[in-house]
C-alpha cells in the first residue's frame, strides 16, 4: 500500500502537537476526539465502531524498536480482548505490514488492557497507524518527535531529590493514594548511583483523568517484597497540591511529557528502561526482573 494518507483533522491534529484518536473512514468528524499531547489521555470516544487511544507519549525517531501502546474502545466504551494487528507509515509515504499487538490485561482495570508493539520510527515526522480488530480499523496519529522529550536507555537519570516523609518540598498531599504507599521515605538523590538499582514510578492515583495511575502503583507495591535488597522503590507524586498544576520539581527534572510512568535505573545510575501510558503486572515484573539481574 502506497500513499498512504491520515484524515485531514487527524492530519492537522498530529501537526499541530495534538494526540488524535479517529474511526478510519468516519465521515462525522463529530465522532473524533483530541486531547492536548502532554495532558492526561483521551477520554473515550463517542460514536459507533471501533476506535483507538493512544498512549504513548514520548515517539521518537530512532532505528531501534520501542514500545508503543494504545486502547481499544468500541461504539464508546473500551474494548480489551479481541486480537488486534497495526501497520504503521508516515504521513503521505508507505503504511507498513501490519503486525501483531501483545494484549496485557493483568493488574490493570476491568475491560481497559492495553496493546503493545515494538516499533521503529525512522524519521521525524507526522506518523499513522491503521488497527484491525475483528475485521474493524481505527486510525492513530501522532507525531515522531527528532529527539525524545524524556529520558530513554542509556542516559543518566537526574539525581535531583524527590519529596520524602522527612522533607516533603512543599508537596502536600506527599502521596495521594488511600493509603499512602510507604515508597516515600528515602529522597532519589540518595539512591541514585549508590550501588542499588531503583524503581522508580512518577503517578498520581487522585488525579490521574486516565485512571491508570493508582492501578499501576497497586501492582507494584504487590511486588516490592520480592525484590527487597536488590531494588530500591520511590514513588513520586506529579503535583504539588491535591488542586493546580504547579508539578513537583522532580517531575520537571525527569521532563516528564505524561503519567504514569515507570524507570527503571542500574546501580550506576543509569537509565536501562521504561514504561509510559499504561502497563500490567506482566510488563512491571519483566522490568523488575531485567533491573534485579
Amino acid at each position: 500500500m502506497t500513499g498512504f494518507r491520515l484524515s485531514r483533522r487527524s492530519f492537522l491534529a498530529a501537526a499541530g502537537g495534538l494526540v488524535v484518536v479517529a474511526a478510519c473512514g468516519s465521515s462525522d468528524d463529530d465522532d473524533q476526539v483530541s486531547v492536548q499531547a502532554g495532558d492526561d489521555h483521551a477520554p473515550i470516544p463517542q460514536g459507533e465502531g471501533l476506535s483507538a487511544l493512544l498512549l504513548a507519549s514520548d515517539i521518537y525517531a530512532a532505528g531501534d524498536p520501542q514500545r508503543f501502546v494504545f486502547a481499544l474502545a468500541k461504539d464508546g466504551d473500551y474494548a480489551s480482548g479481541p486480537p488486534a494487528t497495526i501497520a504503521f507509515g508516515p504521513q503521505g509515504g508507505t503504511l507498513g505490514e501490519p503486525v501483531e499487538a501483545e494484549l496485557f490485561a493483568a493488574g490493570l482495570p476491568e475491560g481497559r488492557g492495553i496493546y503493545r508493539v515494538d516499533a521503529a520510527f525512522p524519521e521525524p515526522g507526522i506518523w499513522g497507524g491503521v488497527v484491525d480488530s475483528d475485521g474493524q480499523e481505527a486510525e492513530l496519529a501522532f507525531n515522531v518527535r527528532e529527539q525524545p522529550g524524556t529520558l530513554v536507555p542509556g542516559q543518566a537519570a537526574p539525581r535531583d531529590p524527590s519529596p520524602t516523609v522527612a522533607d516533603p518540598m512543599a508537596v502536600d498531599p506527599l502521596c495521594t493514594r488511600e493509603p499512602q504507599c510507604p515508597l516515600h521515605d528515602t529522597s532519589l538523590d540518595q539512591l541514585i548511583g549508590a550501588g542499588l538499582p531503583v524503581a522508580v514510578m512518577f503517578a498520581t492515583p487522585a488525579r490521574c483523568q486516565s485512571q491508570y495511575c493508582g492501578p499501576v502503583l497497586d501492582e507494584m507495591l504487590t511486588m516490592t517484597g520480592d525484590y527487597a535488597g536488590r531494588i530500591a522503590f520511590v514513588h513520586v507524586e506529579i503535583y504539588r497540591a491535591d488542586t493546580g498544576t504547579d508539578v513537583v520539581p522532580t517531575v520537571d527534572a525527569w521532563a516528564l511529557p505524561s503519567e504514569p510512568w515507570l524507570f527503571g535505573v542500574d546501580a550506576g545510575g543509569t537509565v536501562v528502561s521504561r514504561l509510559d501510558g499504561a502497563f500490567g503486572s506482566e510488563e512491571i515484573r519483566r522490568l523488575l526482573d531485567d533491573l534485579a539481574g
